[in-house]
């Protein structure tokens, strides 16, 4: 399992969301937290500023209570499926006078929340007798697939093993020199061909070499492509047969990175990829640009698929591994 390092921010930069988050949940906020609380802040303040009146006030939850709730949620981009479950739920405590306060709404809220998301949290596995562990990355253009490797690569660098990346999006040479820029970046070597190479044959090649030189893991990119494209999915099934040749097992996982801007979008594109090439994980990335983070919820609901990582900011830290719990609170404040 990954223990990704968090990045660490500068006191003076995440003081103000920790001090307001500490003050309304009565508790210090450690400068981890604190860092995930700034950078999900546009989704957070979704959420407060939605929430401020039913958490803080003093008026006992009732009926209008959990329909302002639903709004809130569904503007969050929760979607309409999750969001009906989780007010159903609270519907029932406040029937059977379980919720008699703000705060008992607020905890409940959360653990309901943590609860959908909770399947989800399974962090990417590479076993030993996997060598090389093939990782697949696909997407749609401009969902930060590279820039995702690149961090990865770093990542798992840092846990002490070693990293091979193939430059299998050979339809734009742009993508190329972006993939061989983070080799150089993170001192991996790049297995890169000619624009308009075959990209079976440039992964089989990069596949061949870190067996040859004993390299752990071969990180994949792939064109961006939407999935209405059968032609360019069509190539995502001949990668993988082709990569069947050399390990049955290849790919290991096939990551799909997902911009998290994208809110319901994002949730149907998901579903048409793992429909047509069969995912086994998700990066939701950008979450600390967009106030619809709230889609990680119908994501987990609908997919039913690991969210691997969470992409949370530029830096080369900022793609973390997901925690349910983690993310619920960065939210919302602690349970």
């Amino acid at each position: 399992m990954f223990g990704f390092k968090k990045h660490k921010t500068p006191k003076a930069e995440t003081r103000p969301e920790a001090d307001e988050s500490a003050a309304q949940n009565g508790q210090a906020a450690t400068s981890d937290d604190a860092s995930l609380v700034t950078r999900l802040a546009k989704t957070r303040r979704g959420f407060r500023d939605s929430l401020a009146d039913l958490f803080l006030g003093k008026k006992k939850p009732d009926q209008e209570t959990l329909e302002d709730l639903e709004t809130a949620l569904i503007s969050a981009d929760v979607g309409i499926d999750t969001t009906t479950e989780i007010i159903d739920h609270l519907q029932s405590s406040l029937s059977r006078k379980a919720l008699d306060n703000p705060e008992a709404l607020r905890l409940a809220l959360i653990e309901l929340l943590v609860e959908k998301l909770q399947a989800a949290e399974q962090p990417l596995q590479i076993p030993a007798s996997d060598k090389p562990f093939v990782l697949l990355v696909v997407g749609i253009n401009g969902a930060g697939k590279t820039t995702s490797i690149g961090k990865l690569a770093h990542n798992l660098q840092k846990q002490g093993r070693s990293v091979l990346l193939a430059a299998g999006d050979t339809f734009r040479a742009a993508a190329v020199e972006q993939l061989q820029e983070w080799g150089r970046r993170n001192d991996a070597p790049v297995i890169a061909q000619g624009t308009g190479a075959d990209p079976a044959s440039v992964i089989f090649d990069a596949v061949q070499s870190a067996s040859a030189k004993n390299i752990d893991v071969v990180i994949a990119d792939t064109a961006g492509r939407l999935h209405t494209q059968s032609n360019l999915m069509d190539e995502l099934h001949k990668i993988k047969r082709v990569l069947g040749k050399l390990d049955e097992n290849a790919p290991h996982e096939t990551l799909l990175i997902m911009d998290g801007g994208f809110g319901q979008n994002a949730l149907q594109q998901a579903q048409q990829f793992h429909d047509a090439i069969g995912l086994t994980g998700l990066a939701i990335t950008k979450l600390d640009g967009t106030a619809k983070g709230g889609v990680l919820f119908a994501v987990a609901d609908k997919l039913q698929l690991p969210i691997r990582f969470i992409g949370v900011g530029e830096g080369i830290e900022d793609l973390r591994e997901f925690h349910a719990r983690e993310f619920v609170e960065a939210l919302l404040g602690k349970g």
